[in-house]
Parts: structure tokens; C-alpha cells; sequence
């Protein structure tokens, strides 16, 4: 198997400055520096090339400190992830370290080229471990953030709104699918209990299918607020949404619904004045 030379380890170390100055200028010109700034982008390049020559090993061509080198990449990913970097710019942070070491080789071994040949294999698969690890690491990170605004897009999506004392109301928009439909439930349960409210209107205006599946959604979810001692009225149900529903030959009957969210408001204030009569 073969590994670094002394020889090799010891020009990496000893040419640092001008690795790190063909480094930069190879990551500037292929795109690689968008949104960093200067003095940041010197001190991860400076940090490391330290790290890689300090680990290398004349024994097996690997680096005896992976594990801080891994996590080197892994905290770089992330960032170049949250500014907006694709996973081939911060990849190539890497990769373009390969040019300047290259160059490095070939001067050093210019006589030698079966040598050459076999220091330039390590460092380059040395090199592609260390790229595909920090890919992996970048899409790890990438996933999070996605999931993360998909999470928060969500929750902005089912704003429950205060009408009236006693009232509540959530217009939806798009589709409601099983995710979506438990952020709703949960969403709205929640606004219950902070708010004492004991009517729930559910406005569907926006939604532009009701299938069977969006009715067994709603269905769940008025059967919770009810579970919480509130009851619940469905508004937005436009003629073609009834005529869906007739069709599917889904049975709503259960639930009080009404056209239009005033129409719900009028019949939610209603039912509060007829309790309070009731009570009083």
C-alpha cells in the first residue's frame, strides 16, 4: 500500500504560505469565496491545511486526527450551507486544495516519477475522502434547514385568529394533507386552552378540493375540539365543495357548516349570547 514519504510531509509543511495563497486564488476564481469574507476564509484555509499536515502519516497515507479533521468540515458544511453555498462550492473547498499540492509534487519529485505517481495517489484519495465527507456533512445539514423552513412555513400557514371573545378562527389555504392537518389539530387545541375559547371556526375557503381524505382531516379535528369541551363550525363551504361532497358521498352531517366565515361568526356569537342567556 502506498503511503507519504517524509519528503513529501515535509515540504507540505515546510511551502504552507504559498499552498495557502494558490488555495484561495484557485477557490476565487472558480466561485467557491460567495458571501465570506477575506479574513474568515483565511482562517479556515490556514486551519486547515495545519490540521491535514499536522495528522498526516508516513504509515498509511490517512491522518491520525480524522476525528478533528471531520469535524473540522462538518462545522465549515453548515456554514457554507446557511449562506447559501451548493454542495459542489463547498466540496471544492477541498478539491481545490489538490491543484496547489500537485504542483508542489511535481516539483519535488520532478526526477522521480514513479514516486511522483505514488504520492500524487494518496493525496488525491486522501483529498476525496475528506471532499465526499464534507458533502455528506453539507447535505446532512442542508436537510435540516429545509426541514426547519418547511416546520416554520407550516406553522405560518395555520395562524389561528381571535374573532371574538370566546372565539377562534383558522383559515386554511392549500392542501390539507395528514402533516398539515396535525399542526392544524395541534395548533388550534393549543389556542383553546390558552384562550378558554368555546367556539372554533374552521374556514376552508381556501382550500381548493375537499376529497375524502381532507373530510376524514376535518373530521378528526373537530372531533378533538370537541374532546376539549368546545364546539366547532366548518365556513367556506362554496357550491362546489358541497357537490364534491354529495358526490364522495361523505357524511358531514355532524358538523355545523356554513358558506362564508361571517356567517359563522353571526351563528358562533349567537350560540355564546344563547349560552350566557341560558346561564344567567
Amino acid at each position: 500500500m502506498a503511503t507519504l514519504q517524509g519528503s513529501t510531509l515535509e515540504a507540505i509543511k515546510n511551502n504552507q504560505d504559498q499552498l495557502l495563497d494558490e488555495w484561495i486564488a484557485s477557490l476565487e476564481s472558480n466561485g467557491a469565496t460567495r458571501n465570506l469574507k477575506e479574513q474568515d476564509l483565511r482562517q479556515q484555509t490556514r486551519g486547515f491545511l495545519q490540521l491535514l499536515a499536522d495528522g498526516m502519516q508516513s504509515a498509511d497515507g490517512q491522518v491520525s486526527n480524522a476525528e478533528e479533521v471531520r469535524r473540522f468540515l462538518e462545522k465549515l458544511s453548515a456554514s457554507r450551507a446557511q449562506l447559501g453555498h451548493d454542495s459542489h462550492q463547498t466540496a471544492f473547498f477541498i478539491f481545490a486544495l489538490k491543484g496547489p499540492l500537485f504542483s508542489l509534487l511535481q516539483r519535488l519529485y520532478a526526477d522521480q516519477p514513479a514516486l511522483l505517481a505514488e504520492q500524487l495517489l494518496v493525496i488525491s484519495e486522501l483529498l476525496d475522502s475528506l471532499g465526499m465527507h464534507t458533502v455528506r456533512a453539507y447535505q446532512i445539514t442542508r436537510e435540516a434547514v429545509i426541514r426547519r423552513q418547511q416546520e416554520e412555513l407550516l406553522e405560518l400557514s395555520t395562524p389561528v385568529v381571535k374573532l371574538w371573545d370566546g372565539v377562534l378562527a383558522l383559515p386554511l389555504i392549500g392542501t390539507l394533507d395528514s402533516q398539515r392537518s396535525q399542526t392544524v389539530m395541534e395548533s388550534l387545541l393549543q389556542r383553546i386552552v390558552d384562550t378558554g375559547s368555546e367556539i372554533a371556526i374552521i374556514d376552508i375557503t381556501g382550500v381548493p378540493t375537499v376529497d375524502t381524505l381532507v373530510a376524514q382531516h376535518l373530521l378528526k379535528t373537530v372531533t378533538a375540539i370537541r374532546l376539549m369541551g368546545a364546539d366547532c363550525i366548518i365556513s367556506g363551504v362554496r357550491p362546489q365543495i358541497a357537490q364534491t361532497i354529495v358526490h364522495l358521498g361523505l357524511d358531514l352531517s355532524s358538523i355545523t357548516t356554513k358558506a362564508n366565515l361571517a356567517d359563522a361568526l353571526k351563528l358562533a356569537i349567537k350560540r355564546l349570547d344563547v349560552g350566557d342567556a341560558a346561564r344567567g
